[in-house]
């Protein structure tokens, strides 16, 4: 089944069950501002919806308005060419980095390498069993990053889950040695503090710098202590990664107390999230700056000493924004999309009743030079097809779509499938293409659906939570440049510098 690219056809009254249910009220008061975002590594549930809710899904689906259990729809100009189920790892599959012929995808169970030389029939060089969710992964070289944010009984890839109120608990960073794809060897581990929940990797010729994101200190935890304020930097020595160590700690939110001096949340700023943290980074090297998404703050900041990353500009969103969850420069360095995580990517945000304006991303330009760069809002962008209420849809990760003279990206949003959108007018954004399925449940919501999506090399590859790995094709004269564009590695929180 392909639909026409018409938001007309997806706008009649989902969401309104679940509102009159109270779901939506919970969503929102509590939701967002306590829970921890990014499914957990357990195995996939279901939560109950009301009866009204599950009539509401089936008659959408019956007259044609959502596609159906399961069901692959997708805009004219999108080919959907493969995709690879699970395998032996089961938890949820997670990010995403690429090198050559090869895609590294993440699983809170480990990681698994796929050859993607023929993009058409992807095949797995090897699976690797190294539980610790959320498994967020990146490479470099001859050397892969693999973030671990659960508190596990050691550091190793047979570690137990192990309460982090317990000093001997361990999480934090792995390195693995992948100069034999086929044989993955374990060689580094960092403990940081409050772990790994995201990472960011600055590469130079000799070492590379990881900017480790954590979050949620609790004075219980003897290694997760408030205030919690910054970010863990890790130097690795690419010829000796087993010396990899923390060499700063920069606080970006100084503040008195323990509670240091970011967003407060909740009752302050009602429905926001506290900033105990980062949530992600993305830096571009090229130009010596980072964007960070920390809970309930925007940053800008300077890493021209990429061990002293320094502030430039603070945003908050204290109307529309509950969680700040990630970040993506524009090719020209003059605008950033942050996004929002509204009920921690485990709830139905894409509906009726949360409108265009929450769970979106927000549109920033980039004014001034140097130092005294700010950052402006200028508009939100969220996807024009509403899902259904047994479906967790927020905006999440997604890449550039290298077009020279356009800012064009590609995203995942959970369950509400894959979106390709164009802000290169950042008070108009439109999207341009989209791919999803129907929903995996229509008795209750269950959690799934695109974690990343992003470009490289003519292709948009996609790990699915529960479905698993889709590569899909976009033929489109808008975007058919960024065909000729070909990288030999790409973290996307390490954006290039496409058109150097």
């Amino acid at each position: 089944m392909i639909l026409s690219n018409d938001p007309r056809t997806r706008r009649r009254r989902l969401g309104v069950a679940a509102a009159a249910a109270g779901l939506l009220s919970a969503l929102l008061t509590a939701g967002p501002a306590m829970a921890t975002p990014d499914p957990g590594d357990g195995p996939v549930t279901s939560k109950e919806v009301s009866g009204s809710a599950r009539a509401d899904v089936r008659e959408a689906i019956e007259s044609g308005e959502i596609p159906g259990q399961d069901e692959i729809v997708h805009s004219d100009n999108i080919e959907h060419l493969a995709n690879i189920p699970k395998d032996v790892l089961p938890g949820t599959n997670s990010d995403l980095a690429f090198q050559g012929r090869y895609a590294f995808a993440g699983n809170y169970d480990g990681f698994r390498i796929f050859d993607i030389s023929n993009p058409k029939k992807p095949k797995t060089v090897a699976q690797v069993l190294c539980p610790g969710s959320q498994n967020d992964i990146s490479v470099s070289g001859d050397l892969l990053f693999l973030s671990t944010d659960s508190s596990r009984s050691d550091s190793s890839c047979n570690s137990t889950t192990q309460p982090a109120t317990e000093k001997s608990s361990w999480e934090g960073m792995k390195v693995f040695d992948i100069s034999d794809k086929r044989n993955p060897k374990y060689v580094a581990a960092v403990e940081t503090a409050c772990g790994s929940h995201t990472h960011t990797l600055v590469p130079e010729r000799k070492d590379v710098y990881v900017y480790v994101s954590s979050y949620s200190p609790n004075a219980a935890y003897p290694d997760c202590r408030p205030p919690h304020d910054g970010i863990s930097v890790i130097k690795v020595p690419r010829k000796a990664p087993e010396r990899a160590a923390v060499v700063n700690f920069p606080v970006l939110f100084p503040g008195e107390g323990a509670d240091g001096g970011g967003n407060p949340g909740g009752p302050t700023n009602p429905g926001v999230s506290k900033t105990t943290g980062c949530h992600d980074i993305t830096v571009l090297p090229s130009k010596d700056l980072a964007a960070g998404a920390c809970m309930g703050d925007g940053i800008l900041f300077s890493i021209k000493d990429p061990e002293r990353p320094k502030v430039i500009d603070r945003v908050q969103d204290n109307v529309n924004f509950a969680f700040w969850h990630s970040a993506t420069f524009n090719q020209d360095t003059n605008k950033v999309v942050f996004t929002d995580e509204l009920g921690g990517g485990g709830a139905a945000t894409c509906n009726a009743e949360i409108g265009p304006n929450r769970g979106a991303d927000g549109i920033y330009d980039i004014v001034g030079k140097g130092d005294h760069r700010k950052l402006v809002f200028r508009s939100y962008f969220k996807i024009p097809r509403h899902q259904a209420d047994t479906e967790n849809c927020v905006a999440h990760n997604g890449s550039l779509i290298p077009v020279e003279g356009r800012d064009i990206m590609v995203q995942a949003w959970y369950q509400g499938g894959i979106s390709v959108w164009d802000f290169t007018d950042s008070s108009r954004p439109k999207e341009i293409a989209y791919f999803e399925r129907g929903p995996l449940s229509t008795d209750g919501l269950a959690s799934g659906g695109s974690w990343s999506a992003y470009y490289y090399n003519g292709y948009i590859y996609s790990n699915d939570m529960a479905k698993g790995f889709d590569v899909l094709k976009l033929n489109d004269r808008r975007t058919d440049p960024a065909k000729r564009v070909h990288l030999r590695e790409l973290n996307v929180q390490t954006q290039p510098d496409y058109f150097d």
